[in-house]
């Protein structure tokens, strides 16, 4: 028998491994530990198999040949030993051998390694708020759960539920409980936005919209301060404004890493408790590798550690870890974070950091909103996808790329796009001469992609003006507060003129596109006027023109009507 290999952790990163190991060094004995009965599952699709999107657990532990990931396959298909049900109590780095229990006997005994893998992955982050071990408080951690909820909902025991967290499992455990079974569900977030510090706020408030259409009440700002207990059974979520009803309570306030072993063994944990490993996937012990979840890892754009708790991310970890592991030099550089949902019909991404994230870091940060259409306007069944590029106006960095979309490859291409690009450094540059595949059914001439950099060309050179969606939303809900601003409307008459009416003419002019350059002397000199269309495209254009006319007191609303019918709004006339 060749080297001995011992892997903690038998979800994403330990299995991708052991499986890596053994194709490379056939002889090697590897044995994968795991403290659950199941492995190998993907968690992600949790939320649908509660959905019934995916209608049996066994689906998220087979193979794509339909075989059971379990200890009989790992054993007889890969030469892999698992040990389930079992817990690594302690590593003892000089001895090199990892003591275990086995949780149904507690018999404890130790196993020897010449080289050790950490998968030990994240776990939930629990509320310390009073009745959070309450019959029906679940975290969405691991397939026993999900089991545990799809039950109730089949029995008929769930008419309401709340969602604590609203961040992507709270999104994605709220629309399975709405979609398919129908349970009156509501997300309380503590923060003043879903997906917070991940994406920018009119992304978010598109989601929000969404979220509300589709029969899902959302809280925002507001923290879950007790969840109401009655005979030991959870029945009610109380926030310091609102108490809301519930049979059934998703914790989903995040993960944290599991780095409990690693630190009492001594190796380096970080300040977010991610255990620090170099390119290689080796830890400060250079026998004992970490890979997966509970690993923190370099952000390709702000060049600081973060954990990345995704299983794409776990999965190409555990090859570089298991290639150095067998003597096959191999690197992992970092990520740039790249994320997508569904929500109902929507898709929302991102890639890269956020533009609050992006100043908050000491970036020089600006972006670019836009609304293009996802294929060839001509094309039947084009829809809308709104981006967001995120850059850097000393260096014309990008930074990051978001955006919402129809559900269909609109937005992930443009996000996967971004994601290669964003990992080489690209510039705005770089963005605009990015080559996309180009055929009416699939995408626009100029695509998305690189309509968005040409904007954030024009906003770094000076040659257009911008006002934030936020802000223009705070005027239109009190306009009171810039009494000097006047929205000057160039879309068709007709599509003004509810605007028009609801507001009267010294707020929002109508002068439609065609016509700005036969009457742009109608147009008030002492108001900051804000162009406004359905994209932006044509503001940009009037705006060049005002200024050539001498009217510069002028702002686009980058994104237009087609960002702002999405968040929706009380001041938007009815259609």
């Amino acid at each position: 028998m060749g080297k001995k290999i011992v892997i903690v952790g038998g979800v994403a990163a330990g299995p991708k491994a052991a499986c890596r190991v053994k194709r490379i060094l056939p002889d090697a004995d590897v044995t994968v530990i795991d403290q659950d009965n199941l492995i190998s599952y993907g968690g992600c699709g949790i939320p649908y198999y509660v959905s019934g999107d995916v209608a049996d657990e066994k689906e998220l532990r087979s193979t794509s040949f339909h075989m059971l990931r379990d200890e009989f396959f790992f054993a007889k298909a890969k030469g892999v030993k698992t040990l389930t049900s079992t817990r690594a109590l302690m590593i003892d780095r000089g001895r090199k051998t990892v003591l275990v229990e086995d949780l149904p006997s507690g018999k404890q005994n130790e196993i020897s390694y010449d080289t050790l893998l950490l998968a030990t992955g994240s776990r939930p982050v629990i509320l310390p708020i009073p009745g959070n071990e309450a019959d029906g408080v679940f975290t969405i951690s691991d397939l026993h759960k999900a089991v545990a909820i799809k039950e109730r909902l089949a029995r008929g025991e769930v008419g309401k539920a709340v969602v604590i967290g609203g961040g992507a499992i709270g999104i994605e455990m709220a629309e399975a409980l709405t979609d398919l079974w129908g349970i009156e569900t509501a997300i309380v977030e503590y923060m003043d936005q879903l997906l917070p510090r991940i994406i920018d706020w009119p992304l978010a408030a598109i989601l929000e919209k969404h979220l509300r259409d589709h029969n899902v009440e959302i809280y925002l700002g507001e923290a879950a301060e007790e969840i109401v207990v009655t005979d030991g059974r959870a029945v009610a979520v109380r926030t310091g404004k609102r108490t809301l009803d519930a049979d059934l309570v998703i914790m989903a306030a995040g993960v944290r890493p599991r780095s409990e072993l690693a630190r009492e063994a001594g190796l380096l944990v970080s300040e977010r408790g991610g255990i620090i490993v170099n390119s290689r996937m080796q830890t400060s012990d250079p026998n004992i590798f970490a890979a997966g979840d509970c690993v923190e890892i370099p952000h390709l754009v702000s060049g600081k550690g973060f954990v990345a708790p995704f299983g794409s991310m776990a999965n190409k970890e555990g090859r570089v870890a298991a290639d150095n592991m067998a003597g096959i030099p191999s690197t992992f550089k970092g990520g740039v974070g790249s994320f997508i949902l569904k929500a109902f019909e929507l898709s929302i991404g991102s890639v890269g950091l956020s533009l609050e994230t992006a100043r908050a870091e000491g970036f020089e940060a600006e972006f670019s909103l836009s609304s293009p259409s996802d294929r060839a306007h001509f094309y039947p069944g084009q829809d809308i996808v709104c981006l967001e590029l995120i850059f850097d106006r000393k260096t014309r960095k990008v930074l990051g790329l978001q955006g919402t979309g129809p559900m269909n490859d609109a937005l992930s291409a443009r996000i996967d796009a971004a994601a290669v690009a964003i990992s080489s450094g690209a510039t705005i540059d770089d963005f605009g001469n990015i080559e996309m595949a180009y055929s009416p059914p699939f995408s626009t001439a100029i695509d998305p992609i690189n309509a968005a950099a040409y904007i954030a060309d024009n906003l770094c050179a000076g040659r257009m003006r911008q006002i934030g969606m936020e802000d223009f939303f705070a005027w239109m809900a009190e306009p009171s507060i810039h009494p000097d601003w006047q929205v000057v409307d160039v879309r068709h008459a007709k599509q003004a003129a509810p605007f028009v009416e609801r507001f009267g003419s010294g707020l929002w002019a109508s002068l439609p596109y065609e016509q700005v350059r036969d009457r742009y002397r109608e147009l008030s000199t002492e108001k900051t006027l804000i162009v406004f269309c359905n994209a932006g495209s044509r503001s940009f254009e009037i705006q060049v023109f005002l200024d050539y006319a001498g009217l510069k007191n002028n702002l686009v609303l980058p994104g237009g009507f087609n960002v702002i019918r999405r968040i929706g709004a009380d001041w938007l006339p009815v259609s």
